[in-house]
């Protein structure tokens, strides 16, 4: 069980468009699906701006892949998960002004030039390795 936090003001919106409307669990299941991520083991639920995540993963990258997925959206702040699915803690680096795939790369992995494994780590949520931003929080491949 472990305790992520994210960035309340950054990430994707995920619903209509008040700025008053709070992230719902059912939401973030769509936000889930259309990202084509296995969530149908999982239950979400939503308490304040802590998202509580639950059940059996697929696997540790799918796991993975769900609290960064539900983490990055605009109004969360902090994800907890009690998921099966996978043994080991994640590895996870909080995007900073300036930073680059290629900067974040030589931080986690030691070589700029392996930006593409942190980029293929973070699909579908990544569509482009130069499309990320200040507060995003990305997941580090196993080395």
């Amino acid at each position: 069980m472990g305790l992520w936090s994210f960035v309340k003001d950054a990430g994707k919106k995920v619903f209509g468009g008040g700025d008053d409307e709070e992230v719902t669990g059912a939401a973030l299941k769509d936000e889930l699906k259309e990202l084509g991520l296995d969530s149908d083991d999982l239950d979400i639920t939503v308490e304040g701006d802590t998202v509580k995540v639950s059940g059996k993963a697929a696997s540790q990258e799918m796991k993975e892949k769900v609290i960064l997925a539900v983490g990055n959206v605009e109004g969360v702040a902090a994800v907890e998960d009690d998921v099966s699915g996978g043994d080991a803690d994640p590895v996870f680096h909080t995007v900073e002004k300036g930073d680059t795939l290629w900067a974040v790369s030589e931080k986690a992995l030691g070589k700029g030039s392996r930006y593409m494994e942190i980029f293929e780590a973070n699909k579908p949520m990544l569509s482009d390795p130069d499309k990320i931003y200040p507060g995003q929080v990305l997941r580090i491949p196993a080395a």
